[in-house]
């Protein structure tokens, strides 16, 4: 089903796979990492086709497998360490942005930890609280230099379930007399919000905005009807996606959406408002006003890792955490919220988890694993919603992957997809050896990216 956020409508895309094979202590083992290839996320310069994007993220991932390959670290973080500003640097040299650069690292660091966790025996969460990636602030994070990340990431627990957060995007259908003006897809699948409310139940919602404050507001009065119908809460958040050409406007929109009688339960349900202002200006201008009317998180601004630093200088509160930026740039920045929070006395610094392509098989599994032991209660997840699940795949990995995750995954007429329940995924399945993934993606039917 088509999807558009920010500046591109997708109707196909690309999933990357990572293999990494771990030597550790005499024992060996493969670790597995999936993301997707997303056009107009990390680099969103129009005068790149979808296609220049997907191969800058390629890029990403033969500079990082190099650097990987050319020496050994004495532990998972520390190819991270030892890797990262060298990344930064051969990217840069060929005109990447840090988030493309951040990219190659991110879905190797977790293939690698997904490795040495089965050597060990491990699940991803022993794993994380018993330190295996050998994790410190080191000169890549001063600003934690007297907060014992160690003693810290012991105290992580992850949950069994999580609350699922669908995602509005700007043209999705948001009745069934919007969908009368597009094609339908009949895949079994719903396919209106109102449809989506009625099948999933979600008590968490994402909603896209686009940059007009007259538009956006009709459009969210549209989905209030929607929201409304329901007598339990929900709760929902604003993700401008960099349309928002400064602050100003930003805050103008909030102000039209207050004002607005049928916005204000909506109003009353919004949580936070996610990366309104283009990146070239979003760490330049203060944001303290917009947040005084709702909290403002960084996501593409995002971009390193001092980037949540001197985002809080300029009034910001939230961070997103995202496995496409990066497994240890998401723990470092949940080390930083709970530090600034002791010495602020109070819960005002917080991380959400926004992901919106992870799809079925590894991507979203390590994806929901990380959210769940940072100990987030409600994560983006809408992969399951423009995709048909692992309908891409054969029937034998499928059923693997259902067999492993019968928790997270049904077969719906032949098609294994997520299995959602009051809007939440059940992920105690999650739980197993190794970083969230219970089963192998069949490595033969795929391209190799030379």
């Amino acid at each position: 089903m088509p999807f558009r956020f920010g500046v591109v409508t997708l109707d196909r895309g690309l999933q990357a796979f990572v293999r990494v094979r771990v030597a550790l202590d005499g024992r060996d083992a493969w670790g597995v990492a999936a993301e997707m290839l997303a056009p107009k996320w990390f680099d969103k310069n129009l005068a790149l086709t979808n296609e220049d994007n997907e191969e800058q993220l390629r890029v990403s991932l033969r500079v990082a497998r190099a650097l990987y390959l050319a020496e050994p670290a004495p532990s998972p973080f520390g190819f991270y360490a030892a890797t990262y500003r060298p990344q930064l640097e051969a990217c840069g040299s060929r005109t990447l942005n840090p988030l493309v650069a951040a990219f190659g690292p991110a879905v190797i660091d977790r293939a690698v930890l997904d490795a040495v966790s089965r050597c060990l025996g491990m699940t991803f969460q022993e794993a994380i609280t018993a330190n295996v990636p050998g994790i410190a602030a080191t000169d890549l994070a001063p600003d934690l230099a007297d907060f014992d990340v160690g003693a810290w990431l012991a105290t992580l627990d992850a949950a069994d379930t999580i609350h699922a957060r669908h995602t509005v995007g700007l043209v999705d259908p948001i009745t069934d007399d919007d969908l009368a003006r597009t094609a339908r897809v009949d895949d079994g699948l719903p396919e209106t919000l109102a449809d989506v409310v009625e099948t999933y139940g979600h008590a968490y919602y994402k909603l896209k905005v686009g940059g007009d404050a007259r538009q956006d507001v009709g459009r969210l009065t549209a989905i209030a009807r929607v929201l409304d119908r329901r007598a339990e809460p929900y709760h929902v958040t604003l993700d401008g996606n960099e349309q928002y050409e400064d602050v100003e406007a930003v805050i103008e929109l909030w102000r039209a959406i207050e004002s607005e009688p049928a916005l204000r339960r909506l109003a009353g349900s919004t949580l936070f408002i996610e990366q309104p202002v283009t990146r070239t200006r979003a760490l330049d201008a203060d944001v303290s006003r917009l947040a005084a009317c709702r909290p403002v998180i960084v996501d593409e601004s995002d971009a390193e890792l001092d980037s949540f630093v001197r985002a809080r200088d300029r009034g910001y509160t939230g961070v997103s955490s995202k496995t496409c930026k990066g497994l240890y740039k998401s723990l470092l920045n949940r080390a930083r919220c709970v530090n600034w929070n002791r010495d602020a006395g109070a819960p005002r610094y917080f991380m959400s988890a926004e992901d919106l392509t992870t799809q079925a098989g590894p991507g979203v599994q390590q994806d929901l694993a990380l959210a769940s032991v940072l100990g987030l209660e409600h994560v983006e997840k809408n992969g399951h919603h423009y995709v048909n699940g692992f309908a891409a795949a054969t029937q034998d990995e499928q059923q693997a992957f259902l067999r492993a995750h019968p928790d997270l995954y049904h077969d719906d007429g032949g098609v294994v997809r997520l299995r959602i329940r009051a809007g939440r995924l059940a992920i105690g399945s999650l739980r197993c050896v190794g970083f969230a993934v219970g089963a192998t993606p069949d490595f033969d039917r795929m391209r190799r990216i030379e």
